[in-house]
């Protein structure tokens, strides 16, 4: 690589970090919206869904930055955003929330129902976690993961210490990741476990099932709550008043998702998905 490009990185990692942790920006501007999210299919779609509504019905300038969960608590417990809409409650992201907990205000829930665990296509013949020992040769002794911040990876390393999975290694990725090689292996009918989640528009595309969690180290169902910094109701009144009433049905989120992952057009699908819904977004607002 060129000299020149090291110093375009360096330049543009400073920018991320200044938006980001305040240094040396100032706080979550006035004139300005501020949403951080982690580049999940879930996020994305209900993020850039909120984005939309601010833009074209609340015309506001808004500003959505992709980071880690850690990175995303964080800036908004520091007010560095405004908020996020992809909180998972009370287990994903429990242990987050304790460290912000003071610092942050929790606008309810947006999505009920969802959930994390181990995912596997349906072929396989096993059905829970206690069973993966025992087939570690036909998974290759691999559990393929997503980015190492998330919540679901560090239940997943509890769920290997707790159920014995000595012969398995969580191997970190990402979403797109993560979806590519089970897309692979369900095309060529081979073994796979991944961590997986609902919302989801995997659940969609393939025939895909849970492995049973009789130790419960994943929890149950969970919400998806709108977290927002101190502050934001008084500073961005109206915003505030839209996030807290922001709620979306499981079937809506997963119907953007699909449009997301068939055409790869967030923002334009939020549009659109505004436009067919205007009811629901009245509701909003």
């Amino acid at each position: 690589m060129k000299k020149t490009a090291w110093y375009v990185i360096a330049a543009t990692l400073v920018s991320v970090a200044a938006v980001l942790w305040g240094t040396p920006a100032p706080a979550a501007s006035k004139d300005t919206v501020k949403l951080a999210y982690v580049e999940w299919a879930c996020a994305t779609a209900s993020t850039n869904l909120v984005k939309a509504v601010l833009e074209e019905k609340l015309h506001k300038k808004v500003e959505i930055l992709p980071v880690s969960a850690a990175a995303m608590w964080q800036a908004v417990a520091s007010g560095d955003v405004d908020g996020m809409v992809t909180a998972w409650l009370p287990v994903t992201h429990g242990n987050y929330l304790k460290k912000v907990k003071d610092k942050i205000v929790n606008l309810g829930v947006i999505i009920r129902g969802a959930k994390i665990g181990l995912v596997v296509p349906d072929y396989v013949t096993i059905d829970s976690i206690a069973d993966l020992e025992g087939a570690k040769d036909k998974f290759n002794g691999k559990i393929i993961g997503i980015d190492p911040g998330a919540g679901i990876m560090s239940k997943t390393e509890a769920a290997i210490k707790d159920y014995g999975l000595k012969g398995y290694k969580l191997v970190e990725g990402s979403d797109a990741t993560m979806t590519a090689a089970l897309a692979d292996a369900v095309k060529h009918k081979k073994w796979i476990v991944i961590t997986g989640w609902t919302p989801h528009w995997m659940f969609g595309r393939f025939h895909l099932k849970y492995l049973k969690d009789p130790k419960g180290v994943f929890g149950g169902d969970e919400t998806i709550d709108a977290i927002v910094r101190k502050g934001l109701k008084e500073d961005k009144p109206e915003v505030y008043a839209f996030l807290s009433k922001y709620k979306l049905s499981m079937s809506d989120l997963q119907a953007l998702m699909a449009a997301n992952k068939e055409n790869g057009k967030p923002y334009e699908n939020a549009k659109k998905f505004i436009a067919e819904h205007p009811k629901l977004v009245d509701s909003w607002l």
